[in-house]
């Protein structure tokens, strides 16, 4: 069933995507070579706490970490650990917020130093397929325009996009129905209505679409182990456009 959320419950969740825009920007000044990937979940962590808020992801299926860093050519679920970023990195950061009853999720994919021209430009490409598929979250349209959006964009730049793994509609829980592709033919599925939330996550990669679980259990990589970015925002759909509301 697609929960449609209320103005003062779509504030909330804006409230919550607040504290995680904070900690995107803690983020991009944090990351660096020598920083390990435990010490970032734990800043993070902190950060989260101190707005009153619960990481969204610890525990969640028992995921042992409050944030999900995935490096390089690991897609998403990346486990924190005590491995060093290195320079030319690109760091998948995928954080939830749980508060006052309502979760808000969001991505970012962040490079280290100096990173390859090939890196840049799939950063850019993946950044650029999400706006593309939030400019088609819009009241009246159908949910696979933002998939095709999506997948028109990264295609078109030569890359290819994740088909396993999907965004979602997000609320009082995590997932919510609809799933959220990122790939597809336009104008099919349910039309898009005032009040609807989605998780909206291009996941890019720079050779083949195909990934697979490391021996972790949470750890998805490219199956060709080539480079991949992510990036996500809660979006709510509203008589004025697409609302993003963890920027």
């Amino acid at each position: 069933m697609i929960m449609l959320k209320s103005s003062s419950e779509i504030d909330i969740m804006q409230t919550n995507g607040a504290i995680l825009k904070e900690c995107f920007e803690f983020a991009y000044d944090y990351i660096a070579p020598g920083k390990t990937r435990l010490d970032l979940d734990l800043e993070i962590e902190k950060i989260i706490v101190g707005h009153g808020a619960r990481a969204a992801f610890k525990g969640f299926q028992g995921f042992p970490a409050s944030t999900c860093i995935s490096v390089n050519d690991e897609v998403v679920h990346g486990i924190p650990d005590d491995r060093e970023f290195e320079d030319g990195d690109i760091i998948g950061l995928d954080i939830g917020v749980y508060k006052d009853n309502y979760y808000a999720d969001a991505a970012r994919t962040i490079p280290v130093g100096e990173v390859s021209d090939e890196a840049k430009s799939l950063l850019e490409v993946t950044k650029d397929a999400l706006e593309k598929g939030i400019e088609k979250a819009r009241a009246g349209n159908r949910l696979t325009d933002i998939s095709h959006a999506v997948e028109a964009h990264a295609t078109g730049a030569g890359y290819s996009v994740v088909k396993s793994l999907v965004g979602h509609g997000i609320g009082k829980s995590m997932h919510e129905e609809p799933q959220v592709p990122n790939f597809g033919p336009p104008s099919q599925g349910p039309e898009l209505q005032e009040g609807l939330v989605l998780a909206i996550e291009p996941m890019v990669n720079v050779g083949g679409s195909d990934v697979y679980t490391l021996e972790d259990g949470w750890t998805i990589v490219t199956a060709d182990r080539k480079l991949s970015a992510h990036f996500e925002d809660t979006v709510a759909i509203t008589s004025d456009g697409p609302r993003i509301l963890t920027r």
